[in-house]
C-alpha cells in the first residue's frame, strides 16, 4: 500500500466513530518528520488572513464565473498578508502559481513554505486580476441621529431590521463601523443571517450608517455578498434579491 494521509480527527456525535475522518497530508506529515530530526522542533509559516469556501451565489456576487479560490474573510493587522496589500472580500486564485480551487488548499500550501520564504498571490479584487507578493512571517502559538434608529433595509427587501452601533458597542467588538442587526425575516433569514450579526460590508463596500445600507442594497443588483460579524469571527454571506 501506499500512505497518503495520517488519521487526526474523527466527526462524531456520539463519540463513536460515524464513517468520517480527518487526516494530515502525508507531504506535510514528512515535512514536519523532517524538522523534528533537524531542529529538534516545527516552525510554521503564516501569511494572516481567514478564509471560506465560495459557493455559486457567493462567487456570482464576486463577478466570477466559478466558486475557485479561497475568499478573504479577514486580514490579521500587521500580518504578512495585511503587508502585502490583502483585504476582506478578495478571492486568491493562486498561489505561487498553484491554482486554489478549495479554501483548504491555501492553508495546506502555506504550511509547505517557510518563515520568510517570498510568495506571489493571483488575487481577484473588483472584477478584475492583481498580482500580489508575501513575505511569510512565523505562526506563533498564541496568535449620527438617523442611525440610532431602527430600519428595515430598503422596505424589506432584505429583510433585516438594523441600526447603528453605539460607542461602547463598537469599542466590544474592536469595530469602527458596521450596523447591528436587530430582527431577520424573509431573503436574510433563509440566507442564515441571525440577529446580533454585524453587517460590515455589501459587495465589497463598507457600511457605516443604516442609510447607506439602504443605499446599498438598492443599487447591488440581485446577488450580494455581505460581510458579517459574528461574535469574533467574520464571515460572507451570499444574499439572492430575486
Amino acid at each position: 500500500g501506499r500512505v497518503v494521509g495520517i488519521n487526526s480527527q474523527i466527526y462524531s456525535r456520539t463519540g463513536g466513530y460515524q464513517g468520517v475522518s480527518f487526516a494530515i497530508p502525508i507531504d506535510v506529515a514528512l515535512r514536519v518528520k523532517d524538522e523534528i530530526v533537524k531542529t529538534g522542533k516545527v516552525v510554521h509559516a503564516r501569511l494572516g488572513v481567514t478564509v471560506q469556501q465560495l459557493s455559486q451565489n457567493l462567487a456570482e456576487s464576486f463577478k466570477l464565473k466559478q466558486p475557485d479560490g479561497a475568499l478573504v474573510s479577514s486580514v490579521t493587522p500587521g500580518s504578512a498578508a495585511a503587508k502585502a496589500g490583502l483585504q476582506p472580500g478578495d478571492v486568491i486564485l493562486k498561489f505561487n502559481n498553484k491554482p486554489i480551487l478549495a479554501s483548504n488548499d491555501l492553508p495546506a500550501l502555506v504550511s509547505m513554505e517557510d518563515p520568510g520564504d517570498k510568495v506571489t498571490l493571483d488575487v481577484w479584487r473588483g472584477g478584475k486580476h492583481i498580482a500580489l507578493n508575501a513575505t511569510l512571517s512565523e505562526a506563533k502559538d498564541s496568535v449620527a441621529a438617523n442611525d440610532a434608529t431602527t430600519s428595515d433595509a430598503h422596505g424589506g427587501k432584505l429583510g433585516v431590521a438594523v441600526r447603528a452601533l453605539t460607542p461602547e458597542e463598537k469599542s466590544e467588538a474592536n469595530l469602527a463601523s458596521g450596523v447591528l442587526v436587530e430582527q431577520v425575516t424573509g431573503r436574510a433569514e433563509r440566507a442564515g443571517i441571525e440577529p446580533g450579526d454585524v453587517i460590515l460590508a455589501v459587495n465589497g463596500t463598507s457600511v457605516k450608517t443604516v442609510n447607506q445600507l439602504q443605499s446599498l442594497v438598492s443599487k447591488e443588483g440581485k446577488q450580494l455578498a455581505l460581510l458579517i460579524q459574528r461574535g469574533q469571527d467574520k464571515i460572507f454571506i451570499p444574499v439572492g434579491l430575486g
